[in-house]
């Protein structure tokens, strides 16, 4: 593989490469490793289904998916985020508890699109013309489906447990929003063209 790609690039350029792959490796393994001996008591949407996100997300830009498929995926991933942030919130700082969480989700759910859309509108991402569905720009729109599919998987699944009285299988609560978004990005791949 190395005398691959040493011939179409510099030996900078792979360097960097295997140096960026290596960081990339001891990050995810420490992650893991962390989360495997320190696990948390409750999280509002568990790591593995955060990291299953940023995976789907990183192999549809891989594999030249559509920008409303990757939006689908970076929707699940901010409401992902945003709980992640307001349960931080609320356990690094107890004054937190006087306002009302789901307020608080909110507000991270709109830090995390600015943050995450602003970026992509400045760099001439966002915004093209002939990038649209229903007039939307795909990775708003994709996001937009995402989010609330995302949305409607967590609260199916805190509906069965709380129907059922436990979990039906182990790692619903990762199954359900992968389920989610995976049927919902098949049905934007092979039906969306009829949106735009």
């Amino acid at each position: 593989m190395n005398n691959v790609l040493s011939k179409a690039w510099p030996t900078s350029s792979v360097r960097i490469l295997n140096r960026t792959k290596t960081i990339i490796t001891l990050a995810a393994t420490l992650f893991i490793i962390h989360y495997s001996l320190f696990p948390a008591l409750a999280s509002a949407v568990c790591p593995i289904c955060t990291i299953a996100v940023v995976g789907g997300l990183g192999l549809s830009r891989y594999l030249g998916i559509d920008d409303s498929i990757t939006g689908i995926w970076i929707g699940g991933l901010m409401i992902s985020l945003s709980f992640w942030l307001t349960e931080w919130l609320y356990k690094r700082y107890k004054k937190m508890e006087k306002y009302n969480k789901n307020v608080v989700i909110i507000i991270s759910i709109l830090f995390w699109y600015g943050f995450t859309f602003i970026p992509l509108k400045y760099t001439n991402i966002l915004g093209h013309p002939f990038n649209t569905i229903l007039g939307i720009d795909k990775l708003i729109f994709g996001s937009i489906v995402g989010s609330t599919v995302f949305l409607f998987s967590i609260l199916a699944d805190k509906k069965v447990r709380q129907m059922k009285g436990k979990q039906l299988f182990i790692y619903q609560k990762v199954v359900f929003p992968m389920l989610g978004l995976t049927f919902v990005s098949l049905l934007v791949y092979f039906w969306g063209g009829l949106l735009y």
